[in-house]
């Protein structure tokens, strides 16, 4: 009998420690190779980092100068992008996950052509602005045409991440509400929405993140220009392609290319610490 229960004990046990070994090995593997390409970027590119280079023109194809125009194109792009995925986003999710529940086909629909669209290559993308945004609309390479082309790629991410986590919330809140006599308004806005907060942030994080890394849409709609824009119809180079160009193109520019990458990591750590920021303020207040 004490042999048995060993056993079973044993198999118990057995399959839990593998799993655990497994976890702690892929985590372990995750951050090593996460510190090994950050290490490696600050070490060619720190030296190159200072106030001069990220308030100055690029000169000699790059390898002198700063980054300042690429900052601002990028930027510009970004808000552009936000400006319109955001609330289409919203929108569209609100849409399926409150009020596509009596129309299935459609919301399966919709949801299938999201999921397509997210596993659409970049350059795809790209191709589609130079021809809409840029031929069709009559925008030219210019940010406008870039941050639209931008806002079609993270709309798939950003409206399944939100309606997941408004389809996570439970039951009882919609309940309550209406128990309660609110409205279908008041209870989307006052209610699901702050609770599903962090799934918009997360679908939020992902999209900045997609926009900030993007190189072959980009080339396609924004342009190449290393000048100050002047306006979002104006060319202008993305810090990505910019860093694409001093890797690929430009000899001897490779560490200003891994000074410009050390500027897009904190970048998009500096846009994620703010989304994490308004979420925790936003929910505290809601408590």
């Amino acid at each position: 009998m004490a042999s048995k229960i060993f056993s079973q004990s044993s198999s118990k046990t057995w399959p839990d420690f593998l799993l655990l070994g497994a976890t702690w090995t892929t985590a372990i593997s995750i951050t090593v190779i996460f510190l090994w390409v950050v290490l490696s970027i600050v070490g060619q590119g720190l030296g190159q980092l200072s106030l001069e280079f990220l308030l100055t023109e690029p000169m000699n194809a790059g390898r002198d100068g700063g980054i300042a125009p690429m900052l601002i194109s990028t930027l510009l792009i970004l808000v552009v992008c936000l400006a319109v995925a955001l609330p289409l986003g919203l929108g569209t999710a609100l849409l399926l996950a409150e009020f596509s529940v009596s129309d299935k086909r459609f919301g399966q629909w919709v949801r299938r052509s999201l999921d397509f669209l997210a596993g659409v290559p970049s350059i795809v993308f790209g191709l589609f602005g130079s021809v809409f945004f840029s031929k069709i609309l009559g925008l030219g390479f210019s940010l406008l045409s870039g941050g639209l082309t931008l806002a079609c790629m993270v709309l798939p991410l950003l409206i399944r991440a939100t309606e997941e986590g408004l389809r996570s919330q439970p039951a009882s809140y919609r309940q309550g509400a209406a128990a309660l006599g609110l409205s279908k308004t008041t209870t989307l806005f006052k209610v699901l929405l702050p609770a599903a907060l962090p799934g918009l942030m997360v679908g939020l994080v992902l999209s900045v993140g997609r926009a900030l890394a993007e190189t072959a849409a980009l080339i396609f709609t924004s342009g190449y220009v290393d000048r100050f824009p002047a306006s979002l119809l104006d060319s202008g180079r993305a810090l990505s392609i910019h860093i694409f160009d001093l890797s690929m193109n430009v000899p001897g520019g490779d560490h200003n290319a891994a000074a410009s990458a050390l500027v897009l990591l904190a970048l998009l750590l500096i846009l994620n610490g703010l989304a994490a920021f308004i979420s925790l303020r936003w929910s505290t207040k809601i408590k």
